[in-house]
């Protein structure tokens, strides 16, 4: 997979059509997953970028079939070109209208550009900023299936997992932690990837073994909201693009494997005002006191649920969200420790303090979960929300989340008013609906750990 960024001025790409043979319109579902709709060269012409091309979306999952036609409208800031198999695919973003001409108000993009919009216009900072850690899983084999009579899933890694590896040397389960070759696998696989991600002008601090087998991490560095939004989706495709291409999968969901840790995606964050930090101060952990009052914002939103229904928006997110793992069950605020929902890292230096919300997962769509998390510190911040006397501070804290999908699903349709501003009720209605049929679909089934318990009875 060969990428690099566009070498012309995005405004001349008409003039320049020599560099690709065609272009790829992405766009995000109503999950978060790319789409893509490729396009001709000689179809493509001044108006192909200023009226975009239409599509159903009803096959993202937004609209009924009866109201679905909208128009896709590529902004030219996000090309980047690929080459695969032959072909230079020049590839943008696109923003979404509906067919009159007006903004699409649920799509995932127009959710964060309004989200800023929403976040200057309080004048409480003009700027947010993430870095994100993408963790995942490499396997050599996968194997599942759901059938009314039967249901399985196999996996395998040349680290050590699944039969045909069961005699290979190998580090402890659980003890992978910045381990290097032999034991570390991947390592090339990483670096092929990171490479890629830079290619693309894609920040990465660094990557590295993380704690399970077959387990990795890629941390990015800080980027502005729609930035982070785009290319973490975007950094998504590539590792698993590049996984296959060298015969491997990559899985980024929360708990892939039993009794191991799993996946969380990480987010650190700090809102800026005029280009300084507004988070780093005296108060707390080093902290300003808006700093406590946005992060007192997410806990509280996070304990109804509402925020987890964006965050961790899959059955498979509470099976990482259990006691033991480092995965936060309690809403909790601490410095430098790994089982708080909200860590202050204990290794910055004054004056570069931040938050790192821990709990959030890559089954999120990242454009909403971002977006419903700034919503939430926003709303602590007009609050003065004090994560002290709400108990938050506490170590041995019994604020529980809701640990189940639809208990937060519940949360969402009750506490919604912070979201307003920016997310449509109906896009809330929607995702609930989208989100339940998904539970339904997982608890409906019988499992094997069901079979093993019950079947003698």
């Amino acid at each position: 997979m060969e990428l690099y960024s566009l070498s012309i001025d995005p405004e001349k790409i008409l003039e320049n059509q020599d560099e690709f043979d065609f272009i790829s319109f992405l766009m995000f579902d109503i999950s978060g997953a790319l789409r893509q709709v490729t396009i001709a060269k000689s179809f493509i012409s001044p108006k192909l970028f200023k009226e975009g091309i239409g599509f159903d979306a009803s096959n993202f999952g937004f609209a009924k079939v009866d109201k679905s036609d909208m128009v896709a409208i590529p902004d030219l800031e996000t090309a980047f070109i690929e080459v695969k198999d032959g072909y230079r695919i020049l590839h943008v973003l696109c923003d979404v209208r509906l067919s009159d001409g007006s903004v699409f108000d649920q799509y995932p993009r127009t959710i964060t550009m309004k989200t800023m919009e929403s976040l200057r216009s309080s004048g409480l900072a003009d700027d947010a900023k993430f870095l994100l850690e993408l963790e995942f899983h490499v396997f050599d084999e996968v194997n599942y299936a759901s059938t009314y009579s039967k249901s399985f899933y196999e996996v395998s890694s040349s680290e050590g997992i699944g039969e045909p590896y069961d005699s290979e040397p190998r580090f402890l389960v659980q003890k992978g932690y910045h381990r290097v070759s032999p034991h570390d696998k991947f390592f090339t696989l990483r670096s092929d990837i990171v490479t890629a991600l830079e290619n693309l002008d894609i920040p990465v601090k660094y990557h590295h073994h993380e704690v399970a087998t077959a387990q990795m991490e890629i941390e990015m560095d800080f980027m502005s909201l729609q930035a982070a939004a785009d290319k973490v989706c975007i950094a998504k495709w590539i590792a698993v693009n590049i996984a296959q291409a060298n015969g491997l999968y990559i899985t980024f969901m929360p708990k892939p494997v039993f009794n191991m840790a799993g996946n969380g995606m990480h987010v650190h964050q700090y809102l800026e005002k005029n280009g300084k930090t507004c988070f780093a101060g005296n108060e707390l952990h080093g902290l300003t006191a808006e700093a406590l009052s946005y992060t007192a914002g997410i806990l509280d939103h996070s304990l109804t649920g509402a925020l987890l229904a964006f965050s961790n928006p899959s059955t498979n997110s509470f099976k990482r969200l259990v006691p033991g793992f480092e995965a936060p069950v309690c809403a909790t605020l601490a410095k430098g420790s790994r089982e708080a929902s909200i860590r202050i890292p204990g290794y910055l230096a004054k004056g570069e303090e931040r938050i790192e919300f821990r709990t959030g997962d890559a089954t999120a769509n990242i454009h909403y979960f971002l977006s419903a998390m700034v919503l939430a510190g926003i709303d602590g911040m007009q609050k003065k929300r004090d994560p002290v006397k709400e108990g938050y501070t506490d170590p041995h804290s019994e604020k529980h989340y809701p640990l189940d999908l639809n208990a937060v699903l519940d949360g969402l349709e009750k506490d919604n008013e912070f979201l307003l501003s920016v997310f449509p009720k109906t896009l809330i209605e929607l995702w609930v609906k989208l989100k339940r049929s998904e539970a339904s679909y997982v608890y409906r089934a019988p499992t094997p750990q069901e079979y093993e318990l019950y079947f003698n009875c």
